[in-house]
Order: C-alpha cells, then structure tokens, then sequence
C-alpha cells in the first residue's frame, strides 16, 4: 500500500502517458525503480502465501468453518481482481491483450453481456477512460479489501482454527507469545530477506518483456 500511494503520484492513467510514466519511474524519480519492484514483488510474495494458506486450510479442513472459509475465498477473488487491475496500467504489450482478453469475457453473459464490456471499456475498444476507471479500483479496492481481511480474523476468533490432529481445540489453547510470536518473526525474517534480496539484486525476474 506504502509502494502504491508512492507510485500513484506519478502514474498518468492515458494510453498516451501510462507507459512513458511507468518508465519515468525508473529514469528520473528518486528511489522509483526500487518502489515499482517493492509493489510488484511484494505482490508475487502476497499471493504466494495466500496460497500456502489456501492450501494449508484445504489439508486440516479448514472449509469446515464456513463463514471463515467464504470470507476467504472472498478475500482470494477480490485480490486476483485488484492483481488483474494492477497489471493492466503500466499499458505494455501484454498488459493491453490481457486486458483485452478477461473484460472480453464479460461478452459471454447472455443479453447485456456487450452493453456491460462497453459500459467498462468506455467505449468500443480499451482506451483512456478504462485506463482511469482501472486505476480508480485498483486504488480503491484494497481497502475493501482490509475490511475483508478483518472479518476474516474476527470469524476466525469466533469459530477457532484447523489443527494437524483435527480436533476441538477448545480447552487445549495455547498462549500466543512467546512461541507462535518466536515462530512468525523467524519466518517473517526469511522471507524478509528473501524479499529484499530479489528486490536489490534481480528486480526485473518477473518482468514479462513485453511489458
């Protein structure tokens, strides 16, 4: 969210300039090659680990606690769509036919299918005006995005969390610090450095060159 706000003081949301302000970023603006792979790769590292925690719920059964499991999977769809946003404003190659491709896909609804594809491009092709409306929600939804992720914690608090055995844990609770805090940090501190190593060193790993 720090890297966003610090980029969208210099993105231009036009067909014209989205992609010369991208570049600006690197060539002229302080610090601006760092905040882009900061934004880009931290966002790789975001679905990583949702991923290993989709997967680690789907192994203790954790989809057994329904209201957690939706607000999950809410959580999931919401942050593939801000992903989905995110990656159509640099305005490159693929980040055009990307976005050409998925609104296309709105075309399939039966009856308002076309009227809806034109409503978000804003007009008949993809063009300024979805460039804006695109940079709009991207900034936008992560904070529906946080609400999500608080009701998530707060349904998780009501109904508990899946463990290895498969058992009630009610009753055999254990104290949050000092070991599962011992725990986090430690992992927090790998992934850390891990991070900030792709970051300094291989910042454009996950660059598609047509893009």
């Amino acid at each position: 969210v720090v890297s966003g706000f610090f980029l969208s003081s210099f993105y231009l949301p036009s067909v014209y300039f989205s992609f010369d302000s991208v570049d600006c970023f690197y060539r002229e603006v302080l610090f601006g090659s760092f905040f882009r792979s900061v934004h880009s790769i931290g966002a790789s590292f975001f679905f990583l680990f949702i991923y290993f925690h989709l997967f680690r719920g789907l192994y203790f059964s954790s989809y057994s606690y329904v209201s957690t499991w939706l607000v999950g999977c809410l959580i999931l769809v919401l942050s593939m769509a801000i992903a989905f946003l995110g990656y159509v404003l640099p305005w490159g190659n693929m980040s055009l036919w990307g976005a050409t491709v998925i609104t296309s896909l709105l075309s399939a609804i039966p009856y308002f299918g076309s009227s809806l594809v034109e409503w978000l491009w804003g007009g008949f092709s993809i063009s300024s005006p979805t460039l804006s409306r695109f940079f709009v929600l991207h900034f936008f939804l992560p904070f529906i995005l946080a609400i999500f992720v608080f009701s998530h914690i707060l349904f998780l608090h009501v109904s508990g969390s899946g463990n290895p055995l498969g058992i009630n844990s009610k009753g055999r609770s254990l104290m949050f610090t000092p070991y599962f805090l011992i725990n986090d940090l430690l992992g927090f501190v790998v992934c850390f450095i891990i991070f900030l190593y792709l970051v300094v060193y291989v910042p454009f790993f996950q660059f598609d060159s047509s893009n």
